[in-house]
């Protein structure tokens, strides 16, 4: 046997012994470690002197959002939270501005979903279309050489993160708002969000995430969004339910420059650990559930939803 052929041999039996790797799984299992040490990994450190610009990650490449699963998966890395950077690039994006990733960075998998046509006997063509979930990888604009300095977005050019950018959405919600009590929830059966008194929060921001957090679950009636709202408390569905409205509230206070957490609610991290745990797919599809919500409840702003269609026609050319 020959040199070249041994080692090819060899480095088959070592790598058809090495299990494939999963990032679907790799992402989830790191997602229930972080809620098994009790944190909720999407939030992110408020610092109202900080909070001017929105900090979605985007491309700075292509200039677009981020979106979904992937908003989770950029928005928990240390190097967005630390830098105040919200900009993620694949590694050729990065040649084509003549930036350069510096040696030995590691890059982040994110995911995207791709359109295949199947045969399909039911259907009148006897085709139809699936979505297959793929991976890539991009770097943060921290690991890229030659890129220029992050400038975040003024507020004269994201109006809807000045403060009653909230109270913007809730009014053109027209959702029916009941104030009294303590305690903030939203009610299925009469379609009503019910908040206790201003006082009873540590300041408007407070307010604000909290009022968000519950037009998240609003938007689940059926006239809505149409998600099963009529879970028992306690129940796995009940707690998937909470998990997409805190994912959603993540998505939105990034927007909007205010708290990402919601006060009071780490008592639902345990709930949430074993559905995850059964079901790799749970959070990815939390995630686009999340979106969902984030997308309706932001379209509420004239000002962002301006924007959103200024960089769809950007994108349409």
């Amino acid at each position: 046997m020959t040199t070249s052929l041994a080692n090819t041999v060899r480095h088959n039996s070592r790598t058809s012994a090495e299990p494939a790797r999963d990032p679907m799984q790799e992402f989830a299992n790191r997602i229930i470690a972080e809620l098994e040490n009790g944190v909720k990994p999407w939030v992110r450190p408020w610092d109202p002197e900080k909070a001017g610009g929105p900090q979605a990650p985007f491309n700075p490449v292509t200039g677009k959002r981020y979106h979904g699963i992937n908003v989770l998966i950029l928005g928990m890395d240390m190097r967005a939270f630390q830098s105040g950077d919200p900009r993620w690039m694949a590694y050729q994006q990065a040649q084509e501005r003549k930036w350069q990733v510096k040696k030995g960075e590691r890059s982040t998998t994110i995911f995207f979903t791709k359109p295949y046509e199947v045969e399909d006997e039911d259907k009148d063509d006897g085709r139809k279309t699936i979505r297959v979930l793929k991976h890539y990888a991009v770097f943060h604009a921290s690991q890229v050489e030659g890129i220029p300095a992050y400038k975040a977005t003024a507020i004269e050019e994201a109006i809807w993160t000045r403060p009653e950018a909230s109270e913007i959405i809730l009014k053109n919600s027209q959702a029916v708002i009941r104030i009294g009590g303590d305690r903030a929830f939203y009610s299925p059966s009469t379609d009503h969000i019910q908040l206790p008194p201003d006082h009873a929060f540590n300041g408007p921001e407070e307010f604000a995430a909290t009022a968000l957090h519950e037009l998240a679950h609003w938007t689940g009636h059926s006239s809505r969004l149409n998600r099963d709202l009529q879970n028992r408390f306690g129940s796995s569905a009940y707690a998937m339910e909470e998990l997409r409205a805190e994912l959603a509230s993540a998505f939105v206070a990034n927007e909007l420059g205010i708290p990402t957490d919601i006060p009071h609610h780490a008592s639902y991290i345990a709930s949430w650990i074993k559905p995850l745990k059964d079901d790799k797919r749970e959070i990815f599809r939390a995630a686009a559930d999340a979106q969902r919500i984030a997308t309706m409840e932001l379209g509420f702003h004239p000002d962002y939803a301006a924007r959103v269609q200024e960089e769809l026609a950007a994108v349409l050319g």
